[in-house]
C-alpha cells in the first residue's frame, strides 16, 4: 500500500522533517500489514534494499542454531527499526522476523533515503542513534549471558521491558505493557522453559506472572537488592 505524507509525519523518525523531503520518501515507501504468527521474512530470505519500520504492533526476531534450537533475539515494538542488513546492503536476512499481533511494517527505498540523508543529515544521525543503542543492548546481553546468574538476567530483562515498552500503574504495582509467556522469556535469556517458571517463584513477592504473559512488578527496590545480592 502507499504511503502519504501525514502517515510518515506521524512516525517520530520523520516528523521534523520538511513536507517536500517527506514526499518524495512517501513517493518510495511502502505499507503492509501482517497477521498474527504471519512471517514478515524468514532467515536466510534475500531482501530488497531498503529501511524496515514497525509502524504498529509487536514483532517477534527468532533465530534457529544447528541443532533445531530456536533462540528469540528481540522482541520489537512500533516505531523500531530492524533488517539492518537490507538497508546497509547485505539484503540477507539474519533471522526470522515473525508478527506477534497484527502489525504494519513500513519500507523506503534505500536509494531514497540515502538522499534524505543529504537533504536531512541529522535523519542519518537519529538513525545511527537507533543503532548504537541496538550494539549496546546487544553487548549488555552477550556480557550477562556470560557473566551474570539467570535470577539476574531474568530481573534485568524485565526491567528493560519496563523501561522500553513502559508499564501501567494497577492496585498490585507496575504492570508491563508487553505480554512476554515463559517460553518468550527463557529464549531470550538462555535458559530452560522450567528453569524459568522455578525463577518467578523465587521473585514471589516481587514480581507476578499471570497466564498470557500478563507481569506485574510489585516490589522494584527488592529487585535491585535481590541483584546487589547475587553480584556481590
Amino acid at each position: 500500500m502507499q504511503v502519504d505524507v501525514q502517515q510518515l509525519q506521524h512516525i517520530s523518525l520523520f516528523k521534523d522533517l520538511e513536507p517536500s523531503l517527506l514526499g518524495q520518501l512517501a513517493e518510495h515507501s511502502r505499507l503492509k500489514t501482517y497477521d498474527t504468527d504471519e512471517a514478515v521474512f524468514h532467515e536466510g530470505d534475500a531482501l530488497p534494499a531498503c529501511l524496515y519500520l514497525l509502524v504498529a504492533g509487536s514483532l517477534r526476531l527468532t533465530k534457529v542454531s544447528e541443532s533445531g534450537k530456536e533462540t528469540i533475539l528481540r522482541l520489537l515494538w512500533a516505531e523500531e527499526v530492524f533488517a539492518a542488513p537490507a538497508l546497509f546492503g547485505n539484503g540477507q536476512a539474519p533471522a526470522t522476523a515473525t508478527a506477534m499481533e497484527p502489525i504494519e511494517v513500513l519500507t523506503i527505498e534505500r536509494e531514497a533515503l540515502l538522499k534524505g540523508f543529504r537533504e536531512a543529515p541529522e535523519l542519518a544521525l537519529h538513525l545511527l542513534g537507533i543503532f548504537n543503542q541496538r550494539l549496546q543492548h546487544l553487548h549488555n546481553r552477550v556480557h550477562g549471558l556470560v557473566s551474570e546468574r539467570a535470577i539476574v538476567r531474568l530481573i534485568h530483562y524485565l526491567e528493560y521491558f519496563a523501561a522500553s515498552a513502559g508499564t501501567e500503574a494497577v492496585p498490585e504495582g507496575q504492570r508491563l505493557r508487553s505480554h512476554l509467556t515463559y517460553y518468550q522469556i527463557a529464549r531470550s535469556i538462555g535458559i530452560t522453559y522450567e528453569e524459568c517458571v522455578r525463577l518467578f517463584k523465587q521473585l514471589k513477592g516481587a514480581v507476578t506472572y499471570k497466564r498470557g504473559g500478563k507481569i506485574t512488578i510489585l516490589d522494584s527496590a527488592k529487585l535491585t537488592v535481590i541483584v546487589q545480592r547475587q553480584t556481590n
